[in-house]
Order: structure tokens, then sequence, then C-alpha cells
């Protein structure tokens, strides 16, 4: 205390010059906790928005047909429309496959395209070969390459048969790889 008791002396202990106001600290702790709910709100609405834009395509099995409408020995081209889901854009598309049923029932699917251009190929029945009319690339009923400048042999799709019906998973594959490679 100062000699006339009107306060504390500057070098005493219990003096000390508030920083700010309490209203100014109560501005600053509503601020911060306002912020932290806006972006815990935020992060989960922006994934909810931005999600769609950055999933891939999602590759469902798709029927395709009966399994008892393939002859034996006999390739067949199945023709069949799918619903394609590519972020917001929900396309439908026609998309075409080759059959070949074994004798023991078993079933191969071939991705429509010839694996050297890209270019769809057709079944010459009467010489039984799978013939590209682009650059003259000639394939089994195997799906092995037998003449042109095809790299590989046709590319295969994963199949499975469920309650008679022919189910396939499409996919696109890169032309003129040596190497089987999904797009």
């Amino acid at each position: 205390m100062t000699s006339d008791g009107s306060g504390p002396v500057k070098g005493d202990a219990g003096f000390h010059t508030p920083v700010g106001s309490r209203r100014t600290f109560f501005n600053w702790a509503t601020a911060g906790i306002a912020g932290l709910i806006g972006a815990g709100l935020a992060v989960p609405l922006l994934g909810y928005i931005i999600a769609p834009a950055l999933k891939r395509r999602e590759r469902a099995w798709v029927d395709v047909g009966g399994v008892g409408d393939v002859p034996v020995g006999e390739p067949k081209q199945l023709d069949y429309a799918m619903t394609i889901q590519d972020g917001y854009l929900e396309t439908r598309s026609q998309k075409a496959v080759w059959a070949v049923k074994q004798a023991d029932g078993q079933v191969t699917v071939f991705a429509p395209k010839c694996t050297h251009l890209g270019c769809g190929y057709r079944w010459a029945g009467e010489e039984k070969q799978f013939k590209c009319p682009c650059h003259g690339s000639v394939f089994g009923i195997d799906g092995q390459v037998l003449a042109g400048p095809a790299p590989r042999p046709l590319d295969r799709l994963p199949v499975k048969i469920e309650n008679g019906r022919l189910m396939v998973v499409f996919e696109e594959f890169k032309s003129g790889s040596s190497t089987s490679e999904a797009l």
C-alpha cells in the first residue's frame, strides 16, 4: 500500500494488470467452440459430396442370358444392357460378350474386342474360328491366337452360373499389349 492508503505499490506481489477482459475471453472461447463444431459437420458433408466423384466404377455381376441358350461347342454372341454408375453419372450401355459352352457344362466368356487394336471380331462358323476383320487376327474356339498380329489370346471375363442364368463381370482390356490388363 502506498503511504496515503490509496492502493498497492508497483513492486507488490499481489498487483497485476489484466491482459483482456472477461468478455474478450468468452468471445474467443465461443468462436473456438463454434469452429470445432463447424469443422466436425463440414468434414462428413464434404466427404458425402466428393466421394462419388472419387469412387471407381463398380464391377457388378450382370445377367447375360440363360445357360440353356448357349449351344455346346458353338460360340454365341450374347447382347445385354447394363447400367454404369460413374461418380454422379449413370448411363445405360449396350454390351456384348461371346460365350462358349463345353460338353461338361462349363462356360467360357470372352470380351468382345480383339486384343490387337480393340476391333469387334465375329465367329466364322464354317471355319470354326473367331476372325477380326480389321487386321486379320484369327482365334480358335478356345480364344488362342491362330494367326495375325494379335499379341495375346482373347480376354476372358469372370463368369458364374446362378439358377441357370449366366452371370458375367464385364471388363474392358487394354489393346495391343502382350499381357491382359483391365482398364
